[in-house]
């Protein structure tokens, strides 16, 4: 037992420089205002309250949330019906479809999300292929679509694979006794498959979840700085306004929402695991 805390001992001290330390040093900024740095500086709560009573602010987190939202819902609808085909094939298909769904995420999520704006620009693909369905003129770039259309596609593999890992350790054998206890596949879907599944569904959500709701390259590359989500006024303030007190209160606030996002999950996950059992 020793041997092994002292072999995780520099894992320890690493985690603490790279997670805890620049967590403390955010949170410190946000609790204080003027001076310069640590040298002089007083404690206050002015950012915080700058943040929630500025109805801007406030209308921005919300549409980040919003956002977020629904991105994770349209995940959830385009991928349990993938996870689901890929997971009813032998290993040999099953290998082959994950490994498809995988190579997209090879490529760097900034050079995928570019690749959008050729896409949905005006005579990109999609324009054109809306005017020969005799749509005259659609703004695609630079709207609330094209950034729900690039948060959806880079973050559906996420939910994908969670679903397809959770179909796959799910015991066949309970399908077989639905089936010969009379239930037809849409039932045997709804009572054994679907619950069964939750797990992975609650696990994707995570994942789709909380960078959705912090994305900022993403609406920045398809809004065209027309449609600011929270992640964007966090940059904003940290490298152009250069008000990191600010710029870290709502970092702050942000990882709350997430941490608390996080525990509603787990529990929700920890209660479908024990109904399960």
């Amino acid at each position: 037992m020793k041997r092994f805390s002292q072999l995780a001992f520099p894992y320890i001290v690493w985690s603490i420089l790279l997670l805890l330390l620049p967590m403390i040093i955010v949170f410190f900024y946000s609790i204080t205002t003027g001076g310069n740095g640590i040298i002089s500086f007083e404690f206050t709560l002015k950012n915080y309250i700058k943040f929630f009573t500025d109805p801007d602010f406030v209308i921005v987190l919300w549409r980040s949330v919003k956002i977020a939202v629904k991105t994770t819902i349209i995940c959830i609808l385009l991928a349990y019906p993938v996870a689901y085909f890929i997971a009813g094939n032998n290993d040999r298909v099953r290998n082959m479809l994950v490994f498809a769904i995988t190579i997209p995420t090879w490529i760097n999520m900034l050079v995928r999300t570019y690749a959008w704006i050729g896409i949905l620009t005006e005579g990109g693909i999609v324009s054109k292929f809306l005017k020969m369905l005799g749509f005259a003129h659609t703004e695609l770039l630079y709207t609330e679509s094209a950034v729900l259309i690039g948060m959806v596609y880079n973050f559906l593999p996420f939910m994908i694979l969670q679903i397809v890992s959770s179909l796959c350790k799910m015991d066949r054998s309970l399908l077989d006794a639905s089936s010969d206890l009379g239930a037809n596949g849409v039932q045997t879907f709804l009572r054994v498959t679907f619950p069964l599944s939750l797990p992975g569904v609650v696990s994707g959500i995570s994942l789709v979840f909380l960078p959705a709701v912090s994305s900022f390259f993403i609406p920045k590359l398809l809004g065209g700085g027309q449609y600011f989500l929270i992640g964007n006024v966090i940059e904003n303030q940290f490298i152009t306004v250069g008000e990191w007190n600010f710029g870290s209160a709502i970092s702050v606030i942000m990882a709350i929402l997430m941490m608390l996002s996080m525990y509603c999950v787990r529990r929700l996950e920890s209660k479908n695991s024990q109904e399960s059992d």
